[in-house]
């Protein structure tokens, strides 16, 4: 990528590019090496260039890596972990997809961990997770987020067509004409260290901006994860789907010095076992699986067996387990849990759920196209129909990259028709003034405690209405900030962040069931009769 070039002296930039990704994980990366090809690139993050979901990802990518697996079997288990939610069609194609993703992948330089030198389809260290019926996850030992965003960020430097702006912040989407429709001709990006507003104009826009744990008190998403893309995509028409599925990862790490850090799935998969604290192994009460369940499941049991226990979390118990054994297969858990003076090999891990990755979003079709012309997504902001009420582990980096890979060749062929008609001057839109910096006020944890209280791993009526409530006032309170206190970080994210929730909180209060990830105490019961189809929420959001 090309440095970013300095600024000139004013307030408000205007710019072109050909295609506009926002947001720097493998969805948005991926797309960005495919696209670097066909026309100027510009890739904006809000962050530094490596601080995304992607980085953090731990367990790998889901694919159908051996010989002992089927394509079958794998839409098998999808299917079913997502509830009979997930689109078959969509689930075909992305699954049958995976092994040549895997494949590109490596060949773009991700070095992934192989049983033995030899590089072959059959030597590659397959995972076991949760919900999995054969090893099929293909990782970088337990960072192999990682290792794929490290690999894609040094190829896309190399590429005279690719740009970056790191802690460029988007506010919104720039609607206006072009070739006849009304669609989306680019991005207003606030460019938090020069403090000025850029309007990048642009025939392709592609949101991959993430997720949005940070919504919930205890998450295992980065501080960046405020559902920035949806926000933006809802505000300008998009088509929202699924949002009540929104999964809580059941093995955080419980320690007040590593609030977010996740102790992958595969640890259950290598044979690890949770027990509560009486050193009972409970996971036999709730599923013929037992530790291997799908998540949302084994969530609910440690939330149920804290209850029952009068505990705080429970423990993943490693110790039974060769401890060279765990050191080579779990290095960065291993060192991490090591600097918390605990020795995994030698006494048990404390674990609680929390809120970790988003099942729907803005929905797309197969090429990741909107309902909105010029707009396109990829990643954890997309609603594709794949996960369904519960996403498989692991495949959403499959999911990621599978969208991305559509997104560029169907936003390639669309570029050049949509450039001829793109508007000659941005669309002009009131914004409030920069603003100064301001630090996370009370509303957020106001925002972060009703939706852990309320929109959390068990809901009902009564807790959902409340819920609904206070989030349409936090969100009144969001729009007023953005306007009086003037754009800043926290001004820009909070007003996403409480659209969001209540977006989250008026889907869940709408599906009167319980399936997959949305669990109502009062409808205990799938209700195929009347839910078995996604949700959606289209046009104005009241």
């Amino acid at each position: 990528m090309t440095p970013r070039r300095p600024s000139p002296p004013s307030s408000r930039v205007d710019e072109r590019v050909d295609f506009l990704i926002i947001g720097s994980g493998i969805g948005g990366l991926w797309t960005a090496l495919k696209l670097a090809d066909h026309g100027r690139v510009l890739v904006v993050t809000k962050k530094d260039e490596a601080e995304s979901n992607t980085n953090y990802a731990q367990g790998g990518i889901a694919a159908v890596m051996s010989q002992v697996d089927s394509i079958n079997q794998h839409i098998a288990d999808t299917i079913a972990v997502g509830g009979e939610l997930s689109h078959p069609k969509v689930v075909r194609r992305i699954v049958a997809a995976g092994p040549g993703l895997v494949n590109d992948l490596i060949d773009a330089g991700v070095q992934f961990t192989y049983t033995s030198r030899k590089h072959t389809m059959n030597t590659l260290d397959l995972g076991l997770e949760g919900g999995h019926s054969a090893p099929r996850v293909v990782h970088s030992a337990d960072l192999t987020g990682q290792e794929i965003e490290a690999s894609l960020l040094h190829g896309l430097s190399e590429h005279p067509n690719a740009e970056m702006y790191v802690h460029h912040l988007a506010i919104d989407l720039m609607l206006g004409p072009n070739d006849g429709q009304r669609a989306c001709v680019g991005a207003i990006v606030f460019d938090r260290l020069r403090r000025i507003i850029r309007r990048i104009s642009s025939p392709v826009t592609i949101l991959a901006t993430g997720g949005s744990g940070q919504v919930y008190r205890h998450t295992t998403n980065p501080m960046i994860a405020t559902g920035d893309g949806l926000a933006m995509a809802c505000r300008a028409g998009a088509v929202m789907g699924n949002l009540e599925f929104v999964q809580f990862h059941p093995t955080r790490l419980y320690h007040p010095r590593a609030q977010r850090f996740l102790i992958s799935e595969a640890v259950r998969g290598a044979g690890g076992i949770l027990r509560n604290r009486h050193g009972e192994a409970f996971m036999e009460r709730y599923h013929p699986k037992r530790d291997l369940a799908p998540r949302d499941i084994v969530a609910r049991a440690i939330v149920a067996e804290a209850r029952r226990t009068g505990s705080r979390c429970a423990w993943l118990d490693l110790t039974h387990l060769r401890p060279a054994f765990v050191r080579e297969r779990f290095p960065n858990i291993y060192k991490r849990c090591l600097k918390l003076d605990m020795n995994i090999t030698r006494e048990p891990i404390p674990v609680v759920p929390a809120a970790h990755y988003m099942c729907g979003g803005v929905a797309t079709d197969l090429n990741a196209k909107t309902n909105i012309p010029g707009l396109w997504v990829a990643g954890e902001a997309a609603h594709s129909g794949l996960h369904g009420a519960n996403r498989l582990a692991s495949n959403s980096l499959l999911e990621a990259m599978f969208l991305a890979s559509q997104a560029a060749e169907s936003a390639a062929r669309a570029m050049p028709r949509m450039r001829k008609h793109l508007p000659a001057k941005p669309p002009a839109k009131r914004l409030p003034p920069i603003g100064r910096v301001h630090q996370r006020h009370t509303g957020w944890k106001r925002l972060q405690k009703t939706m852990w209280d309320d929109v959390g791993i068990i809901r009902d009526r009564k807790g959902l209405s409340r819920a609904t409530k206070i989030l349409r006032e936090l969100r009144r309170e969001a729009e007023k900030r953005f306007r009086q206190q003037g754009i800043n970080a926290n001004t820009v994210e909070y007003r996403n962040a409480t659209l969001v929730g209540y977006l989250i909180s008026r889907s869940a209060l709408a599906r009167e069931e319980s399936r997959g990830l949305h669990y109502r105490l009062d409808f205990p019961l799938p209700d195929d009769a009347h839910w078995k189809q996604d949700s959606e929420l289209k046009g104005p959001v009241r």
